[in-house]
């Protein structure tokens, strides 16, 4: 059976057993910033096994695309070494959300594999947790397998937990017997690690809660989470023992193969390859870009390690993105939305290993050069670092070339070396904290500010400067304030906090700042007169005129957000925004600089939304009903089960808490001032919005006229001027060059008379008024073809500042090197120099010294020939 051909009898299988068939979910998980990558089948029903979320059925099936190449679960050393590791794997499973259990599960399983699979019995062995009696007899008295193909394992295989507390239980694992022709012994023997015997299938039952003391309570609704490599399973059915002999993997390999004009289908490099290109494309199919942290730089990583497995192959022109039309032919139809995205992928994968290419080869060339004068069997720590820091290299695609040639790592040398860079950039930059950065506070504010700019609220708590809880604050004293009701919006989502005054008759707390702490909105800020107690009521003014400036920027980034992508492609994803009442700064994920005509149109559909003056509309609503609805959530936020969405007519849909205008026409004009790269891999777009966009506006037509008026042209006409006033520059300039270096030469030939024989050589120490730089190395090269066997050097003053050229005629530059001869001569005048042993130059900061030190010429000349 094909690949495709398993995934699909194995979804209408679970399909006819009423399960849901659900689609694969993308590798980065969604609504969770715990896991780095989608890593098992199970992630996207984590919120339904912790009773967070209910969905609309009880039983679903899947094929999930998963990646292990990062954090907990890694397995990107390993690729390439061994028959089943791989970066990127599909796995097939059937869950039970609290219907059936371990009998239907374990029948469901046994059923497939031996009825519709049709995999002899007698191949299959199985495994149950030590003390879990149930399974056991269920697989021994109602399956019937056999004793001989039957064990018990502990708690280190065969006990599944999502973490340290929360739901877990004994699982049940079916191994495949490939045959005594491979080497390994059954599980739970001593020789269980060899390959022989392969893992195909983990069942595992949900029947207990682990509470913070160790101690299991029987969950109400006991469940079922099982998991299948498809590729495993596809050994199985093909008849091969490695994963990468299947249909899938060879079709990568060939292509790869052949890019090579490697003959050895069997070469690691070829597997690794193949590996790879599934687990890069479809990481920036979901919306990852390579980056220097998090998972762009797992996709890094995994892009590097792919390119120098192709400069082994011999590959050194990039050709690592030209796999992606074989993968999307060969995966494409079970996931469209490879095929959509395969041009994106490409371009980024070529750009990234083009990068990388540059430095590939110097790296290299370090590496071998210390593992030739290595003493010893370990690569120092400084040289893994340097080849980290410098030529980007990430550790383990060191340790990979290291393991090649049977070599470890000092890693702990290389930590050193880490810690004291961190330390170097700690030293370089330091900031202070104007308020403390976490307090624990048991009180709650309800925020009222999307109604209303004015509110009352209860004092329900009270800090001092050091985030100390106290029952009062006095006149002149800086501290926090809590009200149980507040229209302060709390920093959050790239919007700044609220400013305004707390105040009742006699008292008055100018609000600098507000933060959230939990579920308190804390009011930064100073006592300006009176004294406020807890338990008191205060009138909460927010300043209005800020705010407004700050929703109409907060707005605007909405709508920017939705334009990018739909001008620069789907990839895009928000990385970090500042929404402030002067402007509004955006941070996304695209892989180049943007283009003028890009930022026009980008800046045109955002315009367009405004006047359109589409009315917003907030919502609140389930997590998972957001999603369905098209809300863009941002990756790695953590959001709770309700979240408000807000629409901004057709243009936008996002998830978020902030404060928005009632229509879009309400942000009056929005203008981009800057672009610019922050991170590899992320572009950032710095606008205003509103008045200040008008006032931006404003200021250039005045700056535009008043160049106008300089220039004594039309404001239409400014560009024509400036380009014939450039042109005519530089027809000065070049005239000017011109009439210097003929002046210089017709200097140069009256220096003529000053030249001194110093044992047969023509020496030539002189000020050159009036020349520059470049006229004294033209000088000095015409002296010096004139006067055979010599040595020059030449002087200007500028500015006060002093310029030196020497230069030696080639017969005596290693005896006289013209760099030394200048320094010589620049020391002496404050300075110094160097450069090619025929030709150096030299600066100094002394001219009063320059006589002296040109009639040191001679001398040292003298002293070096005799």
């Amino acid at each position: 059976m094909k690949s495709a051909d398993i995934r699909s009898s194995f979804l209408d299988y679970f399909r006819s057993h009423g399960h849901e068939v659900v689609p694969s979910s993308a590798l980065v998980p969604e609504n969770d910033p715990t896991l780095l990558f989608t890593n098992a089948g199970m992630v996207p029903f984590k919120d339904v096994f912790l009773g967070r979320e209910s969905l609309g059925y009880v039983r679903a099936a899947s094929a999930q695309r998963c990646v292990r190449a990062g954090g907990k679960h890694n397995d990107l050393e390993n690729v390439g070494y061994t028959a089943r590791h791989h970066t990127f794997f599909e796995m097939l499973g059937n869950f039970s959300f609290g219907d059936y259990f371990k009998r239907d599960a374990i029948e469901l399983a046994w059923r497939y594999l031996t009825q519709v699979l049709k995999i002899p019995a007698q191949r299959l062995w199985v495994t149950v947790f030590e003390e879990d009696d149930e399974a056991a007899a269920i697989w021994l008295n109602e399956i019937g397998v056999d004793p001989a193909r039957f064990a018990r394992i502990g708690a280190a295989d065969n006990f599944w937990a999502m973490g340290d507390t929360g739901p877990c239980g004994p699982c049940s694992e079916i191994f495949y017997d490939h045959g005594p022709e491979i080497p390994g012994g059954p599980p739970g023997s001593p020789d269980a690690d060899g390959d022989r015997y392969v893992e195909i299938w983990n069942l595992v039952f949900m029947q207990y809660n682990r509470d913070a003391q160790g101690v299991l309570h029987p969950l109400p609704k006991p469940s079922v989470d099982t998991g299948m490599g498809l590729e495993r399973l596809a050994a199985v059915m093909q008849g091969v023992h490695s994963n990468y002999e299947i249909d899938i993997f060879q079709r990568l390999i060939e292509a790869t193969a052949d890019l090579a004009g490697c003959a050895d289908r069997h070469n690691p490099s070829l597997k690794v390859i193949a590996d790879h290109i599934r687990s890069c494309s479809f990481l920036i199919a979901d919306g990852v870009l390579p980056s220097n942290e998090g998972r762009g730089y797992v996709l890094r990583r995994i892009i590097r390690r792919a390119v120098r497995h192709g400069h082994k192959l011999g590959l050194q022109d990039a050709f690592f993105y030209r796999l992606v039309a074989t993968l999307s032919a060969v995966m494409g139809e079970a996931y469209p939305e490879l095929v959509k995205s395969q041009s994106l992928v490409e371009r980024i994968l070529r750009q990234e290993e083009e990068r990388f290419s540059e430095t590939l080869a110097k790296g290299l060339h370090i590496l071998e050069q210390d593992i030739k004068d290595l003493q010893g069997k370990t690569l120092p720590g400084h040289t893994v670092f340097l080849l980290y820091d410098t030529y980007g290299f990430p550790v383990d695609l060191t340790a990979d070339i290291a393991r090649e040639r049977g070599l470890s790592l000092d890693l702990h040398g290389f930590e050193q070396e880490m810690a004291a860079q961190r330390a170097r950039a700690r030293a370089a930059s330091h900031f202070d904290m104007d308020y403390p950065g976490e307090i624990q506070l048991d009180v709650s504010s309800e925020f009222t500010g999307y109604e209303y700019e004015q509110d009352e609220g209860e004092v329900v708590a009270l800090l001092n400067k050091a985030g100390q809880v106290v029952e009062a604050l006095q006149a002149g004293e800086e501290g926090g304030v809590v009200l149980n009701h507040t229209p302060f919006y709390a920093e959050s989502g790239g919007q700044v906090g609220d400013t305004g005054e707390l105040r009742r008759v006699d008292t008055c707390f100018v609000v600098r700042d507000t933060k959230k702490q939990g579920q308190a909105h804390v009011h930064f800020g100073v006592v300006q007169h009176g004294t406020i107690r807890c338990g008191e009521t205060l009138g909460a003014h927010i300043d209005a005129e800020r705010r407004l400036a700050i929703v109409l920027n907060h707005s605007a980034t909405h709508l920017l957000h939705a334009a990018l992508r739909e001008i620069l492609g789907d990839h895009v994803q928000q990385k970090g925004s500042l929404v402030a009442p002067e402007r509004l700064r955006f941070d996304f994920s695209h892989f180049e600089p943007l283009t003028p005509e890009q930022l026009e149109r980008i800046e045109r559909h955002v315009n367009y939304a405004i006047r359109t003056n589409a009315k917003t509309k907030a919502q609140l609503m389930p997590m998972q009903a957001a999603l369905e609805s098209g809300a863009l959530a941002l990756f790695g936020e953590k959001y709770g089960a309700e979240v408000r969405v807000l629409s901004m007519g057709p243009f936008s849909v996002e998830l978020c808490g902030g404060v928005h205008v009632e229509r879009t026409g309400d942000i009056g004009l929005f203008k981009i001032v800057a672009e610019s790269g922050v991170a590899s891999g992320v572009r950032r777009i710095e606008a205003l919005s509103g008045e200040r966009a008008l006032d931006y506006v404003r200021s250039t037509e005045h700056e535009l006229f008043s160049l106008a008026g300089v220039l004594r042209t039309s404001r239409s006409e400014l560009g024509d001027k400036l380009s014939q006033l450039l042109e005519r520059s530089k027809g000065l300039e070049k005239e000017l060059e011109t009439l210097k270096a003929k002046l210089a030469s017709q200097a140069g030939q009256a220096l003529l008379e000053q030249v001194v024989d110093v044992a047969g050589i023509k020496v030539l120490s002189a000020e050159l008024s009036g020349a520059d730089p470049k006229s004294l190395r033209e000088t000095v090269d015409q002296l010096k073809n004139k006067l055979g066997e010599a040595a020059v050097v030449l002087a200007t003053i500028q500015d006060g500042k002093v310029s030196l050229v020497a230069g030696v005629t080639p017969g005596l530059s290693k005896r006289l090197p013209a760099g030394e001869l200048v320094n010589m001569v620049a020391q002496q005048v404050g300075g110094k120099g160097g450069g090619r042993p025929d030709m150096a130059m030299a600066g100094g900061t002394n001219p009063q010294a320059l006589p002296g030190a040109l009639n040191t010429v001679s001398g040292w000349i003298q002293e070096r020939i005799l």
